[in-house]
């Protein structure tokens, strides 16, 4: 296992445009829009704004829709 992931236990993430750094190690991020676990490894979306994972591209756009 890598050395970056802690299993069983959330990560703290800084979302940037195109990757992110990992602030507290951990296995996996909790989408914002749908509470689901998202493994690091499968991590795709994001918003660098909000600072918030998505666990899908419906979920990130949702996101963005005005309330």
């Amino acid at each position: 296992m890598p050395m970056l992931m802690s299993p069983g236990r959330p990560a703290k993430l800084l979302y940037m445009a195109n990757n992110f750094r990992i602030l507290v190690r951990g296995d996996h991020v909790v989408c914002a829009g749908t509470g689901v676990a998202i493994p690091l490894d499968t991590l795709k979306y994001w918003s660098v704004e909000r600072q918030e994972p998505y666990a899908t591209a419906q979920a990130a756009s949702a996101a963005m829709l005005p309330e």
